[in-house]
């Protein structure tokens, strides 16, 4: 299997070839074309964590209710080209099976069979964040697929850093975090514009995002006109 990213920057997409026996899945709704030998199964169930409630799950942490995963029906290769519904760049993790990953809502694009999709509570503070109140955990080997709105930046963290809520993408299970305001108290932190912000401790690599998706929406809200 081949997993290549596709002009990277603001229009990135992904071609996954897959060979007889492959599979890959990724969020329902990201295919833009395949090959005529692909066959799109969509289902509610990920490996590791399945059914009706699996996909409730997932909705809980941003991402998408139902899953597709394609295959190869004869003996040729085909493709599969992905692409996330916002503008930005896409960045492919390989995954060894030492590290779990945490997506952040709605950052999750798509993975090699060999990883499990699981969900995990990150506590009210993902209430009081505006983010999504689960993170989407992927464990084992193979190829993530996440995609960000705006440009992708990894940081290699040793020590602390603090990131606003908004422009987190995915990051190692490596490292502890904590609810935080960006100023010297949350009145400033609001007046500020920044609000509530994540701040992480340990040693690990974080994916963050330029831009703030809800942000963005809040701003080109006012300006459409009206229905």
């Amino acid at each position: 299997m081949q997993v290549n990213i596709q002009k990277q920057g603001a229009f990135a997409s992904a071609l996954v070839k897959l060979s007889p026996g492959e599979e890959f899945v990724s969020d329902a709704g990201a295919m833009y074309r395949c090959s005529t030998n692909v066959d799109i199964d969509v289902t509610t169930k990920s490996r590791g964590s399945g059914g009706f409630f699996g996909g409730l799950k997932r909705l809980l942490s941003g991402e998408t209710f139902f899953l597709s995963t394609y295959r190869i029906t004869d003996s040729s290769t085909g493709e599969v080209g992905l692409a996330p519904t916002h503008m930005g760049e896409i960045w492919a993790i390989e995954m060894d099976g030492s590290v779990d990953w945490m997506c952040a809502g709605g950052s999750y694009l798509g993975s090699t069979a060999g990883l499990q999709l699981d969900t995990e509570f990150q506590g009210f503070k993902g209430f009081f964040s505006g983010e999504a109140p689960f993170f989407l955990r992927v464990s084992g080997r193979g190829t993530l697929l996440v995609a960000a709105f705006g440009r992708i930046s990894e940081q290699n963290l040793n020590g602390d850093m603090i990131i606003d809520t908004g422009h987190v993408v995915a990051f190692e299970d490596t490292m502890e975090y904590k609810l935080s305001k960006a100023g010297s108290s949350w009145f400033q932190s609001f007046l500020a514009g920044e609000g509530i912000v994540l701040d992480f401790e340990g040693e690990g690599k974080i994916l963050t995002q330029s831009q703030n998706l809800k942000d963005f929406g809040k701003d080109l809200g006012p300006r459409l006109p009206p229905r």
